[in-house]
Formats: structure tokens, C-alpha cells, sequence
């Protein structure tokens, strides 16, 4: 290769767009961003236009070539937000908004199909508990509701597979991009025909789904137009943005995981096998071998912004952020007494309850904003060391997790999440951990390496170990101990509650 040479990481995530181009040492060399809108027609509905999707890349591409020449690109992938799903013609114009992963509208569709395919099967085939989160009951959803946006639907797409689409004019996706639909069979590397058909569907109506890494197809012309990418540009197939960023973690091998502190937390251990469990959800891994297990919590860095807003009343204030991280520091483990459950949509792993909710336990005259926010840290930390120690009890012990997202920024979460976990926490110089793992991937189609796993190696950055306090220890296991009984203690008046939510 010669020493100028570039590949791109293009991250489609549910806010923006980034493209990255990264060398071979897997150093960032230019980005560009744009963002994309989101729609919300009714309370718990969020939707988005396909075309705003390839409106944002196009933005972060004349970004991008203010700093770098596309003449050097020698292969782009794409990273996609996951279980969000498009509807597109054959020409590929959307026939309805697509609807995001955030959406709740599914969730009557949840006990449904539970009922006529049984859980077992759900999770079986598609490696995932039945929970709000895959898509196939928000496309029960729309069978029902739309038929007729159905009738003129010719494929129903993730993020990357309409963005190879417009790129190379090849509906097609990869593996790790399928599989969070919810209607693939993980371990056979197929949609399921048994899932779609109880739609009233057919295989055929979904992208082609590859082998992470290989090559769809070249950027045609009237793409590098639009993009200003070089006519030709081979574009191969990457991977949803949580296996991206295991990749771009170097959780690619047994005993490595990777903690994403973003919208939504995530922590993902790598295994050679597809384990099946309740403790968590497994995915097909990005690097084309094995799988990822992810614990998932719904709302995180949302949560935390979302108190900021609604409780402060200082979303003006820049250096509110740092103004409640000095505050709560001198705040003792524990909150003094105030404990929050973050299940504000729903439950995931370890209940899979999508009608659980959200509280504030322990209110009293003491708490104040810095209470609340630091119990909101604590209440994530939690869920988190839990899945954490369940996954060590399946005999999956983490023995290097590196975490990586706009949270790593709060060295108050840094500390909680050591010494909740006793464990060293590695923080990644790479914020930018799904463009890097789809750049990866880039890397070996292009030739740079004989592996993804290679790539990875060889291109990820340094890590800053956050250590444990051990003298923090017992505390936080008799904070994880009241933690774990609220949910249940409180589970049948979050039923109770389900008849006053908004459907």
C-alpha cells in the first residue's frame, strides 16, 4: 500500500453521520458530520426519512473533503444504528418514514408472537430474548396497521444496506447488520424463512446479508458525484455500529469486552460459540467470526441528559455537566440513601420486561440535584456490574474491558464504574469506536491485512486504565444488593401503571 493511502468508517448512528478516514496505524486523519432529524409523530414514535440519512452522508463527505483528497480512499464500510428499519421500493424510495430503534409501538406485538412462535423459538433463531427492541414486532406493527405501505414495499432495509444501496446501486448488507432485525437465523447466516413467512413475507424481500468485509460492490458514477468519492471506490460490507465498535475495541477474542457509554449502554463480551442465555442478547460479530454478547440498558447517556433537562433547568449553562460532576464527587457511594432504577424504557437484560419503568427510590429533604444526578450514574453502573457478574456465572469472565463513548468523558462514571466492577476499566484513546471498526473492516477488503482481526490489532489506539478502588468494594455489592430487589419489588405496579401510558 503506499503510505498516503486511506480507508473511511462511515458511522450512520441515530443522531448523525460521521465519516472518518482512518491511515493504517488506525489514526484518525479527517472527519466530517452532519445530523440527522428525527421525527416524532406521536408520544413513543420516533421515525426517520431514509433520504435524510443519505442527506447527512453527503453533508459529512463535503466536510471531509476539505481535508483530505478522495483520490487516497481505497475503501469505505459503513457502521449503522441497529434495529431501525427502512421501507423502500424497488427503485429504492422510501414508502413509509422508517421507524428507529427508540420506537415503541411494537410492544403489543411482543406477547403476540410470543404466544403464536413461542419465546423459545424467538430467541433461538434470532439469538434474542423477546424484548422491544428487534424489529420484527415493530414490523408486526406495520403488517397489521399499513398494509398497504407493505403491499408497496420491496425491501424492508437497515441503515447500511440503504446507504450501499445509493452507493454502489447493490441492496446489501452484512451479517451483524441483519441479525438485529430480529428475523435472522444467526447461526445458519440466513433470514429466517419460518419468522418472515408468520409476517405473510418472503426472504426476498430483504437485503442480501455478506460476510462482514466483503465486497458489495464499486461506487458507481452518479454516487461519486453526489459524494465526491472516486468512481470505483470498492465498498464492502460492515457492520451494525455495537459490533463496529467491538471490533474498534479489539473485542475480537475470548475474554475481551467493550463497555459503550452512549445513548443507549451497552456491554459486550466476545465468544467463539453462539451462547444462548437471558442474561443477555447475542450478535453476530462484526469480524465475521464468533459472536458478541451484549448486555443492554436502554437509556443511558439519554437518561442522564434527560435529568439535565428536565430537573436543572440550566440547559443554557455550558459547564453544567462539570458543575454536577464536582457536586456529586463529594457525595458519598449510596447517594445518601437515594437509589435510581433507569428502566425509563423499559427493561433488557435481565428481566426483558418492555413495560418496566423508571424511579427514584429513596427521595428525602437531604437529596438535592447532585444526589439525583449521581444516583442516576450509580443506577446505570448497576445494571451493568450485574450483567457483568451474570455473565461470570455462565463461566464468561471479562478479563479486559475497554470502554469507549461520550461517558468516558465523566470521570465521576470512570470511578463508579471501576469500583462498582472491580475491575480495571481501559478508556480508549478512539472516541470514535464504530467508524474505527467499520474502517477496520475496510482495511482488510482493501487488502491491508489478512484478517479483520488483524485490522484490529493493528490498528487500534491507546488505552488509560481507570483501576478499582477495593476499599469501595463491599459497599457497592450491598448498593447492588437493594438495587436488584427494587425492580422486583416494584415489577406488578409497573403493570398497574401500563393501563395510564400512552399507547
Amino acid at each position: 500500500m503506499k503510505s498516503d493511502e486511506l480507508v473511511i468508517g462511515i458511522d450512520s448512528s441515530t443522531q448523525s453521520t460521521k465519516v472518518i478516514a482512518w491511515d493504517k496505524k488506525g489514526r484518525l486523519i479527517a472527519q466530517g458530520r452532519a445530523a440527522i432529524p428525527m421525527l416524532k409523530p406521536q408520544p413513543n414514535r420516533f421515525e426517520q426519512n431514509p433520504d435524510d440519512w443519505w442527506n447527512s452522508l453527503l453533508s459529512s463527505f463535503k466536510e471531509l473533503w476539505t481535508k483530505v483528497d478522495a483520490i487516497n480512499v481505497v475503501g469505505v464500510a459503513v457502521s449503522n444504528q441497529r434495529e431501525t428499519v427502512g421501507f423502500v421500493d424497488k427503485q429504492g424510495k422510501a414508502t413509509r418514514s422508517s421507524i428507529v430503534w427508540l420506537d415503541e409501538r411494537g410492544r403489543p406485538y411482543i406477547k403476540k408472537l410470543s404466544n403464536e412462535l413461542t419465546a423459545e423459538k424467538l430467541h433461538a433463531i434470532s439469538g434474542k430474548p423477546v424484548d422491544l427492541t428487534p424489529v420484527i414486532y415493530r414490523l408486526a406493527w406495520v403488517c397489521e396497521h399499513q398494509p398497504e405501505v407493505v403491499e408497496k414495499t420491496r425491501y424492508f432495509v437497515d441503515v447500511q444496506s440503504y446507504l450501499n444501496f445509493r452507493l454502489t446501486g447493490r441492496m446489501a448488507t452484512s451479517w451483524s447488520s441483519a441479525d438485529p432485525m430480529g428475523w435472522y437465523d444467526i447461526e445458519a447466516k440466513h433470514y429466517s424463512e419460518l419468522l418472515l413467512k408468520h409476517l405473510g413475507l418472503d426472504t426476498e424481500r430483504c437485503p442480501e446479508a455478506l460476510r462482514p468485509g466483503t465486497l458489495i460492490e464499486k461506487v458507481g458514477n452518479a454516487a461519486a458525484e453526489q459524494t465526491g468519492l472516486r468512481a470505483g471506490t470498492p465498498v464492502f460490507a460492515g457492520g451494525g455500529d455495537g459490533q463496529c465498535a467491538a471490533v474498534g475495541t479489539l473485542c475480537t477474542a475470548p475474554g475481551n469486552a467493550y463497555l459503550n457509554l452512549g445513548t443507549a449502554l451497552i456491554l459486550g463480551l466476545w465468544s467463539e460459540h453462539c451462547a444462548l442465555s437471558s442474561k443477555w442478547r447475542t450478535m453476530s460479530s462484526a469480524s465475521g467470526e464468533g459472536y458478541v454478547l451484549e448486555a443492554v440498558e436502554r437509556t443511558g447517556a439519554f437518561l442522564i441528559n434527560w435529568f439535565v433537562e428536565t430537573f436543572t433547568g440550566e440547559t443554557q449553562n455550558a459547564n453544567i455537566f462539570s458543575e454536577l460532576e464536582c457536586e456529586a464527587s463529594n457525595i458519598a457511594i449510596g447517594s445518601d440513601g437515594l437509589l435510581t432504577l433507569p428502566y425509563w424504557s423499559g427493561c433488557m437484560n435481565p428481566h426483558w420486561d418492555s413495560d418496566a419503568r423508571g424511579c427514584f427510590i429513596g427521595l428525602s429533604s437531604l437529596h438535592g440535584r447532585a444526589h439525583m444526578y449521581r444516583s442516576v450514574l450509580e443506577g446505570l453502573t448497576l445494571v451493568l456490574t450485574s450483567a457483568l457478574k451474570a455473565m461470570a456465572s455462565e463461566g464468561l469472565r471479562a478479563e479486559k474491558i475497554i470502554a469507549i463513548g461520550g461517558g468516558t468523558e465523566s470521570a465521576l462514571w470512570r470511578k463508579i464504574l471501576a469500583d462498582s466492577m472491580q475491575r480495571t476499566i481501559w478508556i480508549s484513546d478512539t472516541k470514535e469506536a464504530s467508524s474505527l471498526g467499520a474502517g477496520m473492516i475496510a482495511a482488510f477488503g482493501a487488502g491491508w491485512f489478512d484478517s479483520i482481526e488483524q485490522a484490529a490489532q493493528e490498528m487500534s489506539g491507546e488505552l488509560k486504565p481507570i483501576e478499582a478502588n477495593t476499599n469501595n468494594a463491599d459497599t457497592y455489592d450491598a448498593l447492588l444488593n437493594v438495587h436488584e430487589s427494587v425492580y422486583q419489588s416494584n415489577k406488578h405496579i409497573f403493570q398497574k401503571l401500563k393501563q395510564f401510558q400512552p399507547e
